[in-house]
């Protein structure tokens, strides 16, 4: 029998669990002000995941146009934060 560390047993499960999207979500969270700045991350109310694609909440109608405009860089910057790809595209409501 081999020997698993507790992170990599815990990675693995999370890798093949259907809980992954809600657990990226959170990390996601927990990042998005050093990603995006204390602005955008004070008026965003909601960040979800679902099938790759990363839905954003706001009421604030200049941040939804001013985050549709950084779409991209939203995607590069939270892959290259996370090491994989977490998400193909934003969707902003």
């Amino acid at each position: 029998m081999s020997e698993y560390h507790i992170g990599d047993a815990l990675k693995g499960y999370i890798r093949k669990s259907q809980h992954r999207n809600g657990l990226r979500a959170v990390q996601i969270e927990e990042v998005w002000e050093k990603l995006m700045g204390k602005t955008i991350a004070r008026y965003t109310d909601k960040i979800q995941i679902i099938n790759y694609k990363l839905f954003i909440r706001t009421s604030v109608g200049p941040l939804k146009n001013e985050l549709m405009y950084q779409r991209q860089q939203i995607i590069d910057r939270i892959n290259e934060e996370f090491g994989e790809k977490v998400i193909s595209d934003v969707v902003i409501s």
